[in-house]
């Protein structure tokens, strides 16, 4: 019998928001100075006629989840273009249901078919294909606006809907056969932290551009009021910790940004790095050598280091390497090839001992390894995308209930602050970073708590706008 709580989607609207980083934000081997934010707004209605909107939004990195040699501006406009198309799909998608069994089916029975489709007329005119990763971006924002919308319906945050009293599944019809008896009768709320912390401990990110000492300043950096060196950001917002982008490809260059970067953070009084090698390690020796050279010439260094994160390629199907001898020197989180939990299940074979979550993957995929990875006895963590504006807040959100290694890495507030600055003046500790760590006690008591109204952004005209019955 349908829940009486249940939602279908009435209207979807659009919206393309350009950003323009103040710094250059280096990806892999891409180095990136633009965005594009794809923010939609969708009507719904409950099956006694109840109207409610919600919002979402997502940074359309292309650099991230379409790394090429195909030119950045023509990703970022093939992205933009299928969010159009996703728009007029989600718009036709009249199901009712609870917004993670909406988001499931979409997911698995729509986007497919509406990738393949789109990429078949690239390749009709020798256009090269869009992956997986960029599909699940582009429609994460229509996932997160449905969950907004829901919990914006019932008067209620989203994440007091995700048990039995507003899902008509359990998690086990979400998993399968397989994992029947260990989710039956589990809900997402049975893995959440209950109440969620208001305060977050923030990660900063040091890019592998990042002016790490005043002796590295050339004078063509931005003079706009911000940091630019890694020490004045630690002691303007009380960083505790540390992020470091590494190239994976030059074992020199990463073995002294680590200690460069490491040696700031003790002198400072940062607590914990992180690593990032950027998904470019084919051999994990590579990795191992840097961590043992680490332990025995720069042992505190070493045991500031909290976690790995993703070394090896995307494609983990295609690249099983066995990653056993990293994850036995430190842990080791999975992020670009956790493309939903079941690939959480084959890195958890190969080694992988945590996954990095992400709200730019969808929501509901979000939601679906953070309850895998929890019922496996995996750590998480979750990671930025550089979120701006609206996108900031899920992201948060997502952080709070997670109950993650440490907090929640944040850095667009390094790279586009000037972006969210609407959005802060009703939410500042949101957008920044004070003795440490971001506040969420602004945010509102239903769905993600955007306050959309009060922040009252302007917004472009819209790229794609469904009418209302």
């Amino acid at each position: 019998m349908p829940a009486k709580q249940d939602i279908r989607i009435e209207a979807i609207s659009l919206y393309f928001l350009p950003v323009k980083t103040r710094i250059p934000l280096k990806f892999g081997i891409e180095t990136t100075t633009h965005v594009c934010c794809a923010r939609v707004r969708v009507i719904v209605s409950s099956r006694k006629g109840k109207r409610a909107e919600g919002w979402g939004e997502t940074p359309l990195s292309a650099a991230w989840a379409w790394p090429s040699d195909f030119s950045y501006d023509a990703r970022l406009t093939a992205m933009q273009d299928f969010c159009v198309i996703l728009a007029q799909v989600w718009n036709d998608f009249k199901a009712w249901g609870h917004p993670m069994e909406l988001g499931h089916a979409f997911l698995n029975d729509i986007l497919p078919e509406v990738l393949a489709s789109f990429n078949e007329k690239r390749m009709a005119i020798n256009l090269p294909e869009m992956p997986w990763l960029s599909a699940l971006l582009c429609t994460a924002s229509f996932d997160i606006a449905l969950f907004d919308a829901y919990g914006n319906l019932h008067g209620l945050p989203i994440f007091e809907t995700l048990n039995s009293n507003f899902m008509n599944k359990d998690l086990a019809w979400f998993y399968g056969r397989k994992y029947a008896q260990l989710f039956k009768n589990k809900y997402p709320e049975d893995y959440l932290v209950r109440p969620a912390p208001q305060t977050l401990r923030a990660w900063h990110l040091v890019g592998g551009t990042d002016i790490l000492t005043k002796d590295d300043l050339t004078g063509a950096e931005p003079n706009d009021g911000y940091p630019v060196v890694l020490s004045d950001w630690i002691i303007r917002d009380g960083l505790k910790c540390l992020k470091i982008k590494l190239t994976g490809t030059d074992a020199e260059w990463d073995y002294k940004r680590i200690c460069k970067v490491g040696n700031i953070a003790i002198q400072y009084g940062v607590d914990w790095l992180s690593t990032d090698f950027n998904c470019t390690v084919t051999d994990p020796r590579y990795v191992c050598e840097i961590l043992d050279r680490l332990m025995k010439d720069a042992p505190r260094i070493f045991g500031m280091i909290l976690y790995i994160e993703q070394p090896f390629p995307y494609d983990l199907d295609k690249n099983r390497i066995n990653a056993h001898s990293v994850s036995a020197r430190k842990p080791l989180f999975m992020d670009e090839s956790a493309h939903d939990w079941k690939y959480l299940a084959l890195g958890r074979v190969l080694g992988w001992t945590g996954v990095a979550l992400k709200t730019c993957k969808t929501f509901t995929s979000a939601l679906l390894s953070l309850c895998w990875a929890k019922a496996m006895g995996m750590t998480m963590m979750v990671q930025d995308l550089t979120n701006p504006m609206l996108a900031q807040i899920p992201h948060l959100q997502l952080a709070a209930h997670a109950g993650t290694i440490m907090g929640v890495e944040t850095n667009a507030m390094q790279f586009y602050p000037d972006a969210s600055a609407i959005e802060a003046t009703v939410h500042p500790g949101v957008y920044r970073r004070k003795n440490g760590c971001v506040q969420l006690d602004s945010l509102g008591p239903t769905g993600f708590g955007y306050k959309v109204k009060e922040i009252g952004r302007p917004l472009p005209k819209a790229a794609w706008e469904g009418t209302q019955e």
